[in-house]
């Protein structure tokens, strides 16, 4: 059963089309990624998503309904959110009051509370530094708060834009775990990455994006097999 189906997806700038007749779709429980160059569409197709941009043309169905132009929140309400590129933690504020922006939309203190602790217990390093201002975190730091904000508005799906940037190896080996371990957990994922090697290695299906277009699709692992994409995006 797809969560997610997008269909005929076409966004613009004014008269420039960023993305152009996108097809795909997600199945509950599955990491699927979206991999390409700088500038092929792959932030514009999550921020449509989010409800960010709204698009010009096509469908986007979540559980069966058609959510394209939807409200940024409407779409958070109804189980999607998404962690942005760059991380984009709110760095004046404190760990505490960053995780609890995540979960603006649920007015059960109880409820929040245990949400919180899920995300503590998940990130032990943010419990060290929920007093912290979130600007004084190292990067990781940061992405494992971005991502715990997003839990913190109890997802079914969740969008991630480069996790990995301007990360060390060993940084981005730890996320990339943090995400396999997401999926285990019932969370469905769709990864925008430009570290192709790792994301094909814990994606289920991959698609590869174009100049706007969708130019190849199918199960990770055959994807990544693919002598084009080897050549363009694994350093073939």
């Amino acid at each position: 059963m797809s969560t997610l189906a997008v269909c005929g997806l076409t966004v613009a700038y004014g008269r420039t089309e960023a993305v152009r007749g996108v097809d795909f779709s997600i199945a509950d429980g599955q990491i699927v990624c979206l991999i390409g160059a700088n500038g092929a569409g792959k932030t514009t197709v999550l921020r449509t998503l989010s409800g960010q941009l709204r698009p010009r043309a096509g469908r986007i169905v979540l559980d069966g309904a058609d959510i394209a132009g939807l409200a940024a929140h409407r779409i958070v309400a109804r189980g999607m959110v998404q962690v942005p590129e760059g991380r984009q933690v709110f760095a004046a504020l404190t760990v505490a009051d960053n995780l609890e922006l995540g979960a603006w939309l649920c007015r059960d203190s109880a409820e929040r509370a245990r949400r919180r602790e899920a995300a503590l217990a998940r990130f032990p390093r943010l419990r060290e530094r929920l007093r912290q201002p979130a600007g004084s975190l190292s990067g990781g730091e940061q992405q494992m708060l971005a991502i715990g904000r997003a839990l913190m508005a109890a997802p079914r799906l969740l969008l991630l834009d480069e996790p990995s940037m301007g990360l060390a190896p060993l940084v981005v080996e730890e996320i990339f775990a943090i995400l396999a371990s997401l999926r285990r957990d019932g969370i469905t994922i769709l990864l925008i990455e430009q570290n192709a090697s790792a994301a094909l290695e814990i994606a289920d299906t991959a698609y590869v994006i174009e100049t706007g277009r969708i130019a190849l699709s199918g199960p990770a692992t055959e994807v990544a097999r693919n002598p084009a994409v080897v050549a363009a995006y694994l350093g073939g």
